[in-house]
């Protein structure tokens, strides 16, 4: 299988994890995004929508990070971050899906104005972004870091899918100085998944910020 991806993608960190955790060899092609290799024709017939993480499988071609994550699972006998009964499976899911549609996209507001603009030389971050950023965090953190209240993980009581969906949208919190200090439930579980094995073996390099002399 081939994995076409770009190391300080978050989208791309949630199917390293799970290929990590399952030990699932890739071969792994790095899409050179700051240079907008990902909107030229070749990795368009790859992925329409111009993303990373594309996932090959002998010419099976799939996109979507959490559905990577899933396809992974389903061909791993004996896995168990994605439970086979159906309450189970729902509730994993369920995660996977408040993630993709509310946490995620508020933690990439400020991971695009704290720490891609400068790594880019894009400029200085946008106020009103960052603000709005702040916003969707402080609407979305808090449903987060209730459920993790004396669990030590988020679903099924057990690592699943959810927990490395969740965290690698968390992965740049420092830099992208994501306001979750007064959320000790999720910064607990983040230092329970940040000391998994996978969690080490898929870190990507942290580059210099872009020069602007």
């Amino acid at each position: 299988m081939k994995l076409y991806f770009h190391p300080m993608s978050g989208n791309s960190r949630r199917a390293l994890l799970v290929a990590a955790h399952l030990e699932v060899p890739l071969e792994r092609i790095v899409v050179d995004l700051p240079k907008g290799e990902q909107r030229g024709a070749p990795h368009l017939q790859l992925n329409p929508n111009g993303l990373v993480p594309v996932l090959d499988d002998d010419g099976f071609l799939l996109w979507e990070s959490r559905a990577i994550m899933q396809y992974l699972a389903e061909k791993t006998p004996g896995q168990t971050l994605f439970p086979a009964d159906a309450r189970g499976r729902a509730d994993v899911n369920r995660w996977l899906f408040w993630c993709g549609a509310h946490m995620a996209p508020a933690n990439t507001v400020l991971v695009f104005e704290n720490f891609v603009k400068p790594l880019t030389g894009r400029g200085p971050a946008d106020p009103a972004e960052v603000a709005r950023g702040e916003a969707l965090i402080a609407k979305h953190a808090p449903v987060l870091d209730a459920h993790l209240a004396g669990r030590t993980w988020v679903s099924q009581d057990r690592l699943t899918l959810a927990d490395y969906s969740l965290a690698a949208s968390f992965a740049l919190a420092g830099p992208a100085r994501l306001p979750i200090r007064d959320y000790a439930n999720i910064r607990a579980w983040l230092g329970r998944v940040q000391e998994l094995e996978a969690w080490k073996r898929t870190a990507p390099p942290v580059p210099p910020p872009a020069s602007h002399s």
